[in-house]
């Protein structure tokens, strides 16, 4: 399997050699080396913090080693492995219904993880966290402290439970250092009752370049984070909610800045993820858009100043035309309606055709961004969304 060596272009004037990273990584293949632009370097202290990062210190120089950031292609759903000097950190291990995630850790030769991170309870996140912790040794979870009432969240826990891992509930401002990383917690502040708005968002530095994960963060919690005032500045982003118009707002991009955008999706997907509307503003963003929908597993190697992309297929990821506001189907809900992405269980049975298991199926896989997701659900097929869509109790709230 063949791999593609990405050169992008640069917005900032080159700072080191290519040389450097040539031999370190990609020995014997053409490429060019990504220098990383000085601007978003990070203030680093030398030991764990639980404040907000200091303006003023300077950055450390890491072990010349390089860190590996696989985005790892988990069709729709998310797994990112750093492999560090001195460090392995997970965060999501993708899909329940796959089995992918552990042998893909396995090929890289990793034998224990220092943190594993479920940046929140979907099971498209943490779905394969009892086969990692049945594995590998893991040192350490991370999880929001929000609890979806799913049999995926309950395999999840009972694996940590039986796990000799310790626990946190990571909060915005906490800082922390495992091996060469520094890794910046800027969400949640508080539990909101929402797996979306509580979901473990992390900056993650190396040397001068840095990282941004956010999980299933949207507008709303992109904004809390910018109000906040954490410095987000990085140049590799993974995009929110695997490209979904629900987030990487305008604003969130111009206060990431990033260099590189790579989201995490199906090819082909039922949600239709990237969403145009995302695309189209990564794109005036000024920042190069990966996907693993086409790329494939994605690659970003640094030495901690300069950094390479690498994509195990080659792909362009289309940018549509912008469509005016007003062809962008709205949601809603009205009293009385029974909100899918939220309800109960129980309140999801009043639902026609949604019995106790379309209602379990159903909170494992969302959220849904149409009532036309509701055929993935067993049982549910076009006559009986039909049906749903006349019986007018199904909605999803703005």
């Amino acid at each position: 399997m063949g791999w593609v060596v990405v050169n992008m272009p640069r917005r900032f004037a080159m700072q080191v050699a290519a040389a450097v990273l040539l031999a370190l990584f990609v020995a014997g293949c053409d490429a060019t080396v990504v220098p990383a632009d000085p601007s978003p370097t990070p203030a680093v202290t030398a030991s764990a913090s639980t404040t907000p990062s200091p303006t003023t210190q300077p950055t450390p120089t890491p072990d010349r080693r390089p860190l590996t950031v696989h985005f790892i292609d988990v069709a729709q759903g998310d797994a990112t492995l750093l492999q560090g000097p001195g460090f392995n950190i997970l965060i999501d291990a993708g899909r329940h219904d796959r089995s992918d995630v552990v042998p893909y850790l396995q090929s890289t030769g990793i034998t224990s993880i220092d943190l594993l991170v479920g940046t929140h309870g979907h099971a498209d996140h943490i779905g394969q966290f009892p086969q990692v912790l049945e594995t590998f040794p893991v040192s350490e979870v991370w999880l929001s402290g929000e609890i979806p009432l799913t049999r995926t969240f309950e395999r999840a826990i009972d694996a940590i439970t039986a796990s000799d891992a310790g626990y946190h509930e990571p909060q915005a401002g906490e800082v922390f250092e495992f091996g060469s990383a520094r890794v910046e917690v800027v969400n949640p502040d508080q539990l909101s009752g929402d797996a979306h708005k509580s979901s473990v968002s992390l900056r993650i530095i190396y040397g001068e370049v840095a990282f941004m994960f956010t999980g299933d963060a949207e507008t709303e919690t992109e904004h809390a984070m910018i109000e906040r005032g954490h410095d987000l500045r990085s140049h590799v982003l993974q995009a929110g909610h695997h490209g979904s118009r629900t987030s990487s707002s305008t604003e969130f991009l111009e206060a990431v800045q990033p260099e590189v955008t790579i989201y995490s999706a199906a090819e082909g997907n039922s949600y239709g993820h990237p969403h145009p509307e995302a695309v189209i503003r990564m794109a005036e963003a000024g920042t190069e858009i990966y996907g693993t929908n086409g790329h494939g597993t994605i690659l970003v190697i640094t030495d901690g100043t300069t950094y390479e992309v690498h994509a195990e297929r080659s792909f362009t990821v289309p940018v549509p035309t912008p469509m005016p506001t007003s062809s962008i189907a709205a949601t809603g809900c009205s009293d009385g309606q029974v909100d899918i992405n939220t309800a109960s269980p129980e309140e999801l049975t009043d639902i026609i055709h949604i019995g106790e298991d379309g209602a379990e199926q159903l909170v494992e896989i969302r959220p849904f961004e149409t009532l036309d997701e509701l055929l993935q659900i067993s049982g549910i097929g076009p006559a009986r969304l039909d049906d749903i869509r006349s019986e007018g109790l199904a909605c999803i709230a703005d």
